[in-house]
């Protein structure tokens, strides 16, 4: 276009050319998956807010595993009694310190809120159900496996270890509702390269989210049955021990926490796959991915650790459906459009 009538151009709209350009919103392309078209916008300053709350839930959690978690019956519990236990209690605290961290530097946001968000979520019953372990489980005693060890809940002292736990876990919580206000002030968007195959993910996530409840109706690691001889007749008779108790079996607060935690997974099997973009969907499902594996790790170390325990089915169960998620979780981060 002729220099004059540019002039003109501008002078009838009663602006200078360049300005036109005042207005539209900072809006930049990720220059490492330009190709699915995804686009970084508006990052408002809470993102980084929820991002240092998971790198300090991150470190509660690791500093929890060490120390004296709890005392029972004079008995010293540690979460993390060797290399194997350390690797199971330390792979939230990991991935959570990543999503931070790169919710701090404010990369791809929306990854790291969706993770933040599904992880509060699924954190809150958790929190409810660690506090009656730590302060309640008094009141009704029972038998009960804390770190690896089958126990028995007439007197409990809490240790450093529990402490840091439950403020990790309220970090979490903290985070996750923070992620929720920013989420709709913060800009990213991609050219809806999942669309297509959003309700097969969906419904997949949905089987896996609702296998997983089943499974933690009952224990993922159980105290088997004595099969013993009667004397007098000679006949072998099945005796039933007392085993830990499964999540919905407690009272108080550990039921309540049993159920936010099933209801949560529930809905966010559902609502995860159906987040835009994609990536967001890929950070809600790692969430949903790294906590179920932990329960299935968990309720595995615990048999393996204790000579009281055997493996379950529900919690061979568990640990398939973690790893079903981390597949999902692994197939939608592979599921872009390139050009």
């Amino acid at each position: 276009m002729p220099r004059e009538v540019r002039t003109a151009t501008a002078r009838r709209s009663g602006r200078p050319a360049t300005a036109r350009r005042e207005n539209r919103p900072d809006v930049r392309r990720s220059g490492t998956l330009a190709g699915e078209g995804l686009v970084v916008g508006t990052v408002p300053p809470g993102v980084r807010v929820v991002g240092i709350l998971l790198v300090l839930a991150a470190l509660a959690g690791a500093a929890s595993a060490f120390p004296t978690y709890l005392e029972v019956g004079g008995r010293t519990l540690v979460q993390a009694g060797s290399i194997g236990e350390a690797l199971v209690v330390l792979l939230v605290p990991v991935v959570t310190a990543a999503m931070g961290v790169s919710l701090a530097r404010q990369v791809l946001p929306k990854l790291g809120l969706a993770y933040a968000a599904v992880a509060g979520a699924l954190a809150l019953g958790q929190l409810l159900i660690e506090v009656y372990r730590g302060r309640s489980s008094v009141d009704r005693p029972g038998v009960e496996v804390f770190a690896g060890e089958r126990v028995l809940t007439s007197g409990i002292e809490i240790g450093p270890g529990w402490v840091l736990g439950v403020v990790a876990l309220a970090l979490t919580v903290l985070a996750g509702g923070v992620a929720v206000a920013v989420w709709g002030r913060t800009v990213m968007d991609d050219g809806g390269a999942l669309d297509a195959v959003r309700g097969p993910l969906g419904g997949a996530s949905l089987l896996l989210g609702a296998g997983t409840v089943l499974c933690l109706t009952l224990p993922a690691a159980d105290v088997p049955d004595d099969l013993v001889t009667d004397p007098i007749s000679g006949l072998e008779v099945v005796v039933t021990r007392e085993g830990p108790q499964a999540l919905l079996e407690r009272p108080g607060l550990a039921l309540l926490g049993g159920l936010l935690l099933a209801g949560a997974l529930v809905l966010c099997s559902v609502v995860a796959p159906s987040l835009r973009p994609r990536l967001a969907a890929v950070g809600a499902l790692l969430a949903i991915a790294v906590t179920v594996l932990s329960l299935g790790l968990s309720g595995l170390r615990d048999a393996v650790v204790s000579d009281d325990l055997d493996w379950t089915l529900p919690g061979a169960g568990l640990l398939v459906a973690g790893l079903g998620f981390v597949a999902l979780t692994a197939l939608t981060w592979r599921l872009r459009r390139r050009t």
